[in-house]
């Protein structure tokens, strides 16, 4: 690929800004074909009891759809405004969540009716196309919804101006992009993989079912409410290694303000949200230190408990509890227990069963509940290989975060013929 420098001479103006001379300014209606589905009645249910794929405006949130949600019937196309699409036919959402991004169906199916099904004509690639509208969804929204709810349409659509190079160019373009698509993908399947790995493994090391020989002395096992755990292993109240403290900011520090998510446990509220979410006055939240535990005392349910690993001191919403835990416990081994399914669904029914009633769960209650604890060394080597997944996991999203914008930045080059590729 060549750089150029688009004051010098090779370029042109135009009404949609500076391109390469030998590329074309094209209204994108006289270079293709287009037609919108629809939805069969919902009254008559028969319809959706057939075996032709129906893709929604919904589903169209990747590259390719390979399957669909429901299927119809023939007597739905007949009695309704869907039509057929063939395999590699190019969709675009026109308005709801999926407003403005483009897919490729990978089979033949039927549309709604907020999805426009394009066939271009052979001097437009389909899969430049896609990556035009791609690029540009935000711009195209901002300009034809003008804030509003997004409501494209195929006439608006047919009015979209485009900059179109020589075919061998778009297709070449297309296939770089397609590479780092590929990357992409690939990237998403082994986080998914990954992901899962976690999860079954979380399952299986946190409970006991599976262990590592070194450890196992005997293959008894006791019976708790949630299931079977090693006879080797305690079944403790969260109060024998763990204690509230509640220590207030009465001397106004100024520190990082901590929120709590689901996923990510407690993370730098005005990074993560990007805008102060917390109050001016905070000489009422509860210093958090490197080391503790706080959860949401009001919605615990939703998983909102997190570990202090942030910075030294923090501060923390004075609705959240605060907790550290003594010697007998490997904190990471308490966290990644914590942070399962398992316990977001017994804190959900100790909160819903709480004394106060009032949809909270605080230290008096939340400290009687019991966790499966194995030997010191045993939480340790449980940890740490679920650690080193977290460790790949994040390794890969990064990489991923990195893919895509290395993708972002060689779209806008490519796509304005700021960077010009070597046919």
């Amino acid at each position: 690929m060549n750089k150029t420098n688009l004051n010098k001479s090779g370029y042109k103006e135009t009404k949609i800004g500076l391109i390469p001379e030998d590329w074309r300014v094209e209204k994108l209606g006289d270079k293709m074909n287009c037609f919108s589905g629809g939805t069969p009645s919902r009254s008559n249910m028969s319809y959706y009891n057939g075996s032709i794929p129906w893709i929604k405006s919904g589903e169209l949130n990747k590259k390719f759809i390979y399957y669909t949600e429901e299927f119809i019937d023939e007597n739905a196309i007949r009695d309704s405004a869907t039509r057929y699409i063939e395999p590699d036919t190019l969709l675009y959402a026109l308005y709801g969540a999926t407003a403005g991004i483009p897919a490729f169906s990978k089979i033949k199916a039927t549309i709604n009716q907020a999805i426009l099904a394009i066939v271009t004509t052979e001097d437009l690639d389909s899969i430049y196309l896609y990556f035009w509208l791609f690029h540009n969804k935000k711009d195209l929204l901002n300009v034809y919804t003008q804030g509003a709810q997004p409501n494209l349409s195929a006439q608006i659509v047919k009015d979209y101006t485009i900059p179109l190079p020589p075919l061998p160019e778009q297709k070449k373009i297309a296939d770089i992009l397609s590479t780092w698509d590929r990357a992409i993908e690939k990237t998403e399947k082994l986080i998914d993989v990954k992901t899962k790995l976690k999860k079954g493994l979380m399952q299986q090391l946190l409970t006991g079912q599976k262990r590592f020989k070194v450890f196992i002395k005997s293959d008894r096992v006791i019976l708790t409410r949630y299931g079977n755990i090693p006879a080797e292993w305690s079944y403790i109240h969260i109060k024998e290694i763990a204690k509230e403290v509640s220590v207030k900011n009465k001397n106004g520090k100024n520190l990082t303000v901590l929120s709590c998510t689901k996923y990510d446990g407690l993370i730098d509220s005005l990074k993560y949200f990007k805008r102060q979410v917390f109050s001016d006055d905070t000489s009422t939240y509860k210093i958090v230190k490197h080391g503790q535990f706080a959860y949401a005392t009001n919605h615990i349910e939703e998983g909102s408990i997190g570990y202090q690993n942030v910075c030294d001191e923090a501060l923390i919403s004075p609705m959240y509890t605060v907790f550290e835990t003594n010697d007998k416990v490997n904190d990471e081994y308490l966290y990644k227990l914590l942070k399962t399914e398992l316990y977001r669904h017994i804190f959900e029914v100790n909160t819903s069963a709480s004394v106060d009633r009032r949809g909270s769960l605080r230290w008096d209650e939340f400290s009687l509940i019991k966790i499966p604890l194995p030997a010191l060394d045993e939480q340790q080597r449980i940890a740490s290989v679920l650690s080193t997944i977290d460790k790949e996991i994040s390794t890969l999203n990064k990489k991923l975060k990195a893919l895509k914008q290395q993708k972002k930045g060689l779209m806008q080059k490519l796509l304005t013929g700021e960077v010009r590729v070597k046919v």
